[in-house]
């Protein structure tokens, strides 16, 4: 790996993964071995990421749920309200909504700061109890997540490199969805997958013409070169 790779920020879900939603097994092939911090940055519940930076040997450097919790050199912060998501949640069932997890919420079941919502679920109703209850819902094109007005990726982020006393500036990211647009706004260099939705691929300094890991690769290709 060259000696001068920059540090990326990677989210997961779409982008070092395949269509079904498995990991893509070529991620250990090349991110053990960057030379330079690798950061992951994606909307899935807090232990998620932290076992995958386990699993792959990289320094557990993390931005999850969405930015409402930030793992950096040890320093863990949180920003978003899960009460108030869970409010949002709880009112929305009572009303007739469905989570539309099942009896195990695996996807709930260790987040932290927000609360994620199946896709098939009613959006007008949920959209409609969260503004009541003053929080914000977005759509990454896996879940519908309930969150803290504010609460962004980017700026979980740069909470992130405040602690590890480095420059967002310095960083490439690679993302797939509206929740990265945040991210893509504060990095060096940003692109976009093939499959990335269209905030994503707005936002995104380039688009690129391969999808998923096969996006990503490319990008660190061509950074290592």
């Amino acid at each position: 790996m060259a000696s001068d790779a920059p540090p990326l920020v990677l989210d997961i879900d779409g982008t070092l993964t395949d269509d079904p939603g498995r990991l893509d097994p070529r991620a250990f092939d090349v991110l053990p071995s960057w030379d330079a911090p690798v950061v992951l940055a994606t909307g899935k519940a807090f232990p998620y990421p932290v076992s995958l930076c386990h699993y792959l040997g990289l320094d557990k450097n993390v931005v999850a749920e969405n930015g409402g919790v930030v793992l950096a050199a040890g320093e863990v912060t949180y920003t978003g309200d899960r009460d108030a998501a869970q409010a949002v949640a709880d009112e929305f069932v009572a009303r007739g909504g469905d989570l539309g997890w099942g009896s195990f919420d695996d996807t709930n079941y260790w987040r932290e700061t927000e609360v994620a919502v199946d896709r098939s679920a009613d959006e007008t109703l949920l959209r409609a109890v969260a503004e009541e209850h003053e929080m914000e819902v977005i759509d990454t094109g896996y879940a519908y997540h309930v969150k803290t007005p504010g609460v962004e990726k980017g700026v979980g982020f740069e909470r992130l490199c405040e602690t590890l006393g480095m420059d967002a500036k310095e960083f490439v990211a690679v993302g797939d969805s509206v929740n990265d647009v945040s991210t893509f706004g504060v990095v060096g260099r940003s692109y976009a997958v093939a499959n990335a939705d269209e905030a994503a691929r707005a936002a995104a300094d380039e688009v690129l013409s391969e999808s998923y890991m096969d996006g990503t690769l490319s990008v660190l290709r061509s950074l290592s070169e």
